[in-house]
């Protein structure tokens, strides 16, 4: 346990995104007098001054890179574009680190720790557009898109920004307990503990651009979800054959009709959960998974997570 506040420095840059520095703030700030404080929550930048954010408005941040060598968490707020880093800010954050300061990344804010090794034979989350780019500039990062937060203790990174007050929480829950972290989570109603493994739920390929020449096929099956549809009904039903169609799904949307259905199916299913009370049996035969046995199997396939547990984070 650490001597006095935990000093939480976040790193700021230009175009900065606000999301992830007020959650932070929400979780590291202060909590009034029934909460005890163990962190002292600050901004730095590279070039301090007024920092344009992407709500349209600057913030002023006083303190420099200097900051960071007081830090025993620095956490780079997801604004770094790329690989490129300024060796000044390379070797502040490397030095911080290197007496013990722990690194907290958050989406593009992998970049910062990719770049500087950091992260070289770990797995880090990823958000899942990133992955490919990541790939790229950084062969020895294991990027997961599947999950919403990594922790390795002197390292860790969050997918998306929507996952900052989860990853700042485990933060607190590793360093002071449960409870405390309950108490700060409850106090702006955040959502029930979520693990790091717990998926990150992308859109599913369905949602995007629909073909012309696929869409009113696509549209027949979003309708009649509720039938035990084959690939041999929905060729009937386009007027193809099996296998013509089967390329055709290939070739316009990268996947096997089979798999749109099933993506179609989840993608209903998570709709109710979120949005009805409905029994998982009544939903599971409205999307045509046939029963809550059949439903709870193939949404933990595709999302590693339960009905029950889903409908308690998103209802």
């Amino acid at each position: 346990m650490l001597e006095g506040p935990n000093r939480v420095v976040a790193l700021l840059g230009p175009d900065q995104e606000m999301y992830p520095v007020t959650c932070a703030s929400a979780v590291f700030g202060d909590h009034g007098p029934d909460i005890p404080r163990h962190y002292d929550f600050r901004l730095c930048a590279e070039r301090p001054g007024p920092i344009r954010t992407t709500m349209g408005v600057d913030v002023v941040v006083p303190a420099g890179l200097e900051a960071l060598a007081a830090a025993d968490t620095v956490l780079v707020a997801g604004w770094c574009p790329g690989p490129d880093l300024s060796a000044e800010l390379g070797d502040a954050v490397l030095a911080a680190h290197g007496r013990g300061a722990r690194i907290v990344a958050i989406c593009s804010g992998i970049h910062v720790p990719a770049r500087l090794g950091l992260l070289d034979g770990r797995t880090a989350a990823a958000h899942w557009e990133a992955t490919g780019e990541l790939s790229r500039h950084y062969p020895k990062v294991r990027a997961d898109a599947t999950v919403l937060y990594v922790d390795h203790g002197d390292v860790a990174t969050a997918g998306a920004t929507a996952t900052t007050v989860d990853l700042c929480l485990n933060q607190v829950r590793r360093e002071h307990g449960a409870a405390l972290a309950m108490r700060i989570g409850r106090q702006f109603a955040a959502a029930p503990q979520r693990e790091g493994h717990q998926r990150q739920f992308p859109a599913l390929p369905t949602t995007g651009p629909v073909p012309d020449s696929l869409a009113p096929l696509l549209d027949w099956i979003a309708a009649h979800l509720d039938r035990p549809l084959t690939l041999p009904d929905l060729a009937a039903r386009s007027g193809l054959s099996p296998r013509t169609l089967n390329r055709h799904f290939h070739e316009q949307l990268g996947i096997s009709p089979g798999r749109w259905l099933l993506d179609r199916r989840i993608a209903s299913t998570r709709a109710l959960l979120e949005e009805t009370d409905l029994p998982v049996e009544t939903i599971a035969a409205r999307v045509g998974l046939s029963s809550a046995v059949n439903l709870r199997r193939r949404f933990r396939a595709a999302l590693d997570t339960t009905p029950a547990a889903y409908r308690r984070a998103f209802r």
